[in-house]
């Protein structure tokens, strides 16, 4: 359990990593006139995030989870493939990425990248890794609480983000 609880703190990490990124991004989209939307849903968002990595450390140790060889590496390689998901994301929006919903008025669609085929592949990437991370050693009852609220969060929030997308940039842009 020792592994699995270094590659939580490894995702914790890269979490850090992400706010650092969508602060300085912030800061430059409030620079140039962007407008935040969804300040309500946003501490239920970081509670939820943070809750998950607890959780997962918790009900593993907790509740004496095993790891499953054939489910825990198949997970593993589902946690990857979201951590890389959710940088192309990054990647692909540049500075107008971020963890909150911050839009520039004027700035013309993102359509590469994962945008190509997805709406909000950010949010796939969320959801993927949110149900496999607590899987990788057995922790189930984290997956389905995480699976089950994150849909409830993510109808709110895609919600907040295509209203201030089509309000301060036009139908088609993203944040």
């Amino acid at each position: 359990m020792i592994w699995y609880t270094a590659l939580v703190l490894a995702v914790a990490a890269e979490r850090l990593a992400e706010l650092a990124v969508a602060l300085r991004n912030a800061r430059w989209s409030l620079a140039r006139g962007g407008t935040e939307a969804g300040r309500g849903h946003y501490p239920a968002m970081v509670t939820l995030h943070t809750a998950l990595l607890g959780a997962c450390l918790a009900e593993t140790w907790l509740a004496d989870r095993p790891f499953l060889p054939w489910l825990g590496w198949s997970m593993v390689a589902v946690v990857a493939a979201a951590q890389g998901l959710r940088w192309w994301c990054v990647r692909t929006l540049g500075r107008r990425w971020n963890t909150r919903v911050i839009v520039v008025p004027g700035l013309p669609l993102v359509t590469g990248g994962p945008y190509r085929f997805l709406r909000h592949p950010n949010y796939v990437a969320v959801a993927a890794e949110g149900a496999a991370l607590p899987l990788v050693h057995g922790a189930w009852v984290t997956a389905v609480l995480f699976t089950v609220l994150n849909a409830a969060l993510m109808a709110v929030r895609v919600r907040c983000e295509d209203s201030a997308l089509a309000r301060f940039a036009g139908a088609d842009a993203r944040a």
